[in-house]
């Protein structure tokens, strides 16, 4: 039923088109030439350019898909193809014309109408398909009016808070009616967006909420840093105005900015930070067309590096992971978000290396992100036979199938908790490490990129204050002055794959991860974020830094050297690998056999004596439920 309405839409298009065609003719005579003129001595020219534009401009507008869109939703896009469409068929019709006025079939043919007709056929083609979008909105104003609606203020007069605007308006039935725009630039004061002025600066925030008309602020700079976020939201916090957020840069890679979009101010939100220079292009071009392997797809970072990594074009993306429910999540949304890109959900663990052989074998994946690991620092000092077959027999399972099967590139996802390592976990990761480097010295280009704590990964803080919030407190902070880096999910990951295609081999990439953020502030964000006052609502509580625990976290060994590289973020570590080779290979087989033994004292000490700085046995280990 659907399919017919359309066709019967466009097929009077097509009629309409007919008549203003030849309309459009001899009204460009008429306005080039003196009524009594064209009677005498044009009315033939003009009979054949009718004839000629009938035949060639259908024909033509056709081929352009004229007469194939739903013209409701008529935009910048429709609007140059039918100036093209128009121009095209002008052009053919002056050809055909001139041809036959050189061939005598007519005496007089002022070549100037050419033009009036081109002019004219723009205006009456355009008119007729923005028309049904000008009705549809029209109606939908009719159809809205009723109830009153609530009236936005738009933090952004930028292209996010246009595109927020031209939401709001097609949507009456939201009932939130966009009242003005607040921006800092100078050059927009005064000006309309849509009908929408631009009232102000954001410091006149205050004075626009006092007046008691807006009822919602969207802010809707999705490049601005958490600061002037954090500061917009206070004010509305303080006048009790609701407020939502269009996501940050980084979240709305390879996405479009709609009403769905908008939420709720979240912990992510107030920490991020303005985005820096991107060698989008690089990116793309190494993996456009390549077929690309991401184990531990189902992982919070993992999934993130899967809905990135989708945005270039790859030609697949194997979703390699051993929770089968996290990998169903992904490749429902990434079949939702990407239908034409070919997606290969592969149940496995990476420590089975003839069933990765065979994964390798079938998919031939060119670029891999080895993102599998058991990260859970506290859990893993109980399961440390797990952390070592996991993270290091995993990890060198991966690079032998990757180099056996001439993989070109891969990149390990790493943590800072493998600088002089407390736990098992950063050790294991620390090995883990080695054996990546240990394979570009053999010429492959394999590389790992290194980096700290990211808010909402699973396991993180954030999560956890919540659960305590939810539960009426108290929240528990180690100590006021504990500080810990933090970076966005989305953030993160786009500095990996910058780092990615930079790398050569052999690199350990570390994430400039900013500033640290002292825990107790994040406490007091997440409570103000509910809507509760710290120390009124929910009670803070100070339970001593744990043995080993310690104030602020390093990102580097103590003497490493860093070298800035092409993009600001990324710094290029030199660090000491005290284990390659033979040796490297000997400790990881002792490390495996001991850990699939259950000589968990064994592992600990030759992890110990593995990893540089590492203190696993004089740390006692934390409690179980600890976050950090």
């Amino acid at each position: 039923m659907v399919q017919e309405q359309f066709h019967l839409r466009n097929r009077y298009i097509l009629l309409l088109d007919l008549a203003l065609i030849a309309f459009g003719v001899v009204a460009a005579f008429i306005i080039r030439l003196d009524l009594a003129q064209f009677y005498i001595d044009y009315i033939p020219t003009t009979l054949w350019m009718v004839a000629v534009a009938l035949l060639i401009k259908p024909f033509v507008y056709r081929r352009f898909g004229l007469y194939r869109r739903f013209w409701v939703y008529a935009s910048t896009p429709e609007l140059r193809l039918i100036a093209l469409a128009a121009s095209v068929a002008s052009l053919l019709v002056g050809a055909v014309m001139f041809g036959l006025f050189y061939l005598r079939v007519f005496i007089y043919f002022p070549r100037t109408v050419i033009a009036i007709d081109w002019a004219l056929s723009l205006l009456l083609v355009g008119a007729v398909r923005f028309a049904p979008r000008l009705l549809a909105e029209n109606r939908r104003r009719v159809g809205g009016a009723g109830a009153r609606d609530r009236n936005a203020l738009i933090v952004g007069a930028g292209d996010a808070g246009a595109l927020v605007v031209r939401e709001l308006q097609k949507n009456p039935q939201l009932r939130l009616h966009a009242a003005a725009f607040l921006d800092d630039d100078p050059n927009k004061q005064g000006f309309s967006i849509h009908d929408v002025a631009v009232v102000g600066r954001l410091a006149d925030l205050p004075a626009q909420l006092q007046s008691g008309v807006v009822d919602e602020v969207i802010f809707a700079i999705p490049s601005a840093p958490g600061v002037v976020l954090r500061g917009v939201a206070e004010v509305c916090r303080q006048y009790g105005v609701a407020f939502r957020t269009m996501p940050g840069i980084y979240e709305l890679l390879g996405g479009v900015v709609s009403i769905s979009r908008l939420r709720p101010v979240d912990i992510t939100d107030l920490l991020r930070r303005s985005p820096t220079q991107t060698d989008d292009e690089r990116v793309g071009l190494i993996l456009r067309g390549k077929r690309v392997l991401v184990t531990g797809a189902g992982g919070s970072i993992a999934s993130e590096l899967c809905r990135q990594i989708a945005r270039w074009g790859p030609a697949e993306i194997v979703l390699l992971g051993h929770g089968e429910n996290s990998i169903f999540a992904i490749l429902l949304e990434l079949e939702e978000s990407f239908p034409s890109l070919a997606l290969q959900p592969v149940i496995a663990d990476v420590r089975d290396r003839g069933r990765l052989e065979s994964i390798f074998q079938t998919h031939r994946p060119q670029v891999v992100f080895h993102a599998a690991a058991h990260k859970h620092v506290s859990l893993m000092e109980k399961n440390v036979e797990e952390a070592v077959t996991n993270n290091i027999l995993g990890t060198r399972n991966v690079i032998a199938v990757a180099e056996t099967n001439a993989v070109e590139r891969l990149v390990m996802i790493s943590t800072d908790k493998a600088v002089r390592s407390t736990s098992v976990m950063g050790a294991t990761k620390r090995l883990a490490e080695m054996l990546v480097l240990d394979a570009a010295r053999r010429g492959a280009a394999f590389s790992v990129v290194r980096f700290g704590n990211v808010l909402g990964s699973r396991g993180s803080v954030v999560p956890v204050f919540q659960s305590q919030i939810r539960a009426g407190g108290p929240i528990t902070i180690t100590h006021p002055d504990v500080e810990r880096y933090f970076m966005t999910i989305p953030e993160a990951v786009n500095l990996v794959l910058q780092a990615f295609a930079m790398g050569q081999g052999g690199e350990v990439y570390l994430l400039d991860m900013g500033q640290p953020v002292r825990i107790l502030d994040l406490a007091e964000d997440l409570i103000r974020l509910s809507g509760l006052e710290p120390g009124r609502d929910i009670e803070i509580v100070f339970t001593g830094l744990r043995p080993g625990e310690k104030l602020t976290e390093e990102l580097a060994d103590e003497g490493a050297a860093r070298h800035t590289t092409a993009h600001p973020e990324i710094h290029r570590l030199e660090e000491d690998q005290p284990l390659g080779g033979a040796a490297l290979v000997q400790r990881v087989d002792d490390l495996v056999r001991l850990a699939q033994d259950g000589e968990v004292d064994e592992v600990v000490r030759l992890l110990d004596e593995s990893v540089p700085g590492a203190s696993i046995r004089s740390t006692p280990p934390p409690d179980l439920t600890s976050i950090v």
